[in-house]
């Protein structure tokens, strides 16, 4: 499967761009574990042209990053085609528009997937982004607004149109956020619209390897993009080209593998959020560090803990921990939860 003159593998696997999650330290955990390719956090047009530190500092990639998307958002076709451009200049490998958020801070102001109730727009956006830049532009968007308006079909149609070389496309509509299970069956029928030239991207509930290849065997789709199902487990991406390649489950990385990924994870948010380099992680292990609290959503999401009796406790002084002293005590004394046999001997 190619994006423009990207090449990937066979089945690949994409990790969904998701705010306040795939920064640097979570992309390149999921990029050693084999995902294919990246994306940003979402990059709002308008603080990204007003010059706002926080919003920059969402373009900084990394080479061993590559391939990665940086993914702009905004209502104004103006306003993100100049976000499109003054992103090129971060050279990424792609430039993805987000038609898909279902936030109201996002959807309610007419952005993200608030632009399926104005098709028009969408395409205007479309086509001005792809005229801006010299980068491969693709696109993410859902199924439709809600259940009378499944548009998904004819939509691809017309994104293509404007020139876009791929398509993502989540599974639910705008009404159902997040709830409910995700629908492949209109994503399948896009990819077998026989008027679709581009790659389309499947989207929503892969959080197995039996369901990640039953997305690419039934539905036919290039490639599949994973988001919550990696919070917390970046190791999916492994377990799930374990299974492609041989048909078999992967043996679970041990519960002192996992709560060190998980800490690794930490000190590299500290590393992006509060320190350089040059500065020793045991110089501030007892500071308060924003990047222990960004990583809370991982911790909060983590299936490594599930199972363990009595954890309430415990999981609400892990997330209200500021320090990596007081956080890396709190995570070394969780015990392995007991497997069904342990219990029953």
């Amino acid at each position: 499967m190619k994006i423009s003159n990207i090449e990937f593998p066979e089945k690949p696997l994409f990790l969904a761009p998701m705010e306040d999650v795939t920064d640097p330290a979570f992309r390149l955990l999921c990029k050693r574990f084999g995902a294919d390719m990246l994306y940003t956090e979402f990059v709002s047009s308008e603080a990204l042209i007003r010059d706002v530190n926080r919003t920059k500092q969402k373009l900084t990639i990394y080479p061993e990053e590559r391939p990665i998307a940086i993914q702009i958002y905004g209502h104004d076709p103006v306003s993100m085609a100049e976000a499109a451009r003054i992103a090129s200049e971060a050279q990424p490998d792609l430039i993805d528009i987000n038609f898909g958020c279902p936030v109201k801070k996002v959807a309610g102001k007419g952005a993200g997937a608030g632009l399926l109730r104005d098709i028009p727009r969408m395409l205007e956006i479309t086509k001005q982004v792809v005229n801006v830049t010299k980068l491969p532009v693709t696109a993410k968007t859902r199924l439709g607004w809600d259940d009378d308006n499944k548009i998904i079909v004819d939509l691809a149609e017309q994104l293509q149109d404007c020139g876009i070389q791929a398509l993502t496309i989540h599974g639910r509509t705008r009404s159902q956020m997040y709830k409910g299970d995700a629908d492949w069956t209109l994503i399948g029928d896009v990819k077998n619209n026989q008027r679709m030239q581009i790659p389309i991207i499947g989207n929503g509930d892969v959080t197995t390897p039996v369901r990640a290849l039953e997305c690419f065997n039934r539905y036919g789709v290039d490639a599949v993009m994973i988001g919550r199902g990696s919070i917390g487990r970046p190791w999916i991406f492994d377990e799930i080209k374990h299974y492609f390649n041989t048909g078999e489950i992967i043996q679970a990385l041990s519960f002192d593998e996992q709560k060190a990924i998980l800490k690794e994870h930490v000190i590299a948010s500290v590393f992006w959020l509060d320190i350089d380099d040059a500065v020793s992680i045991d110089s501030v292990k007892d500071k308060r560090l924003k990047g222990i609290i960004h990583s809370r959503r991982h911790l909060a999401s983590t299936p490594v803990f599930k199972g363990i009796p009595n954890f309430k406790e415990t999981r609400i002084a892990m997330l209200r921990a500021e320090t990596l002293n007081e956080l890396f005590g709190i995570i070394d004394s969780v015990e392995e939860p007991l497997s069904a046999s342990d219990k029953s001997e």
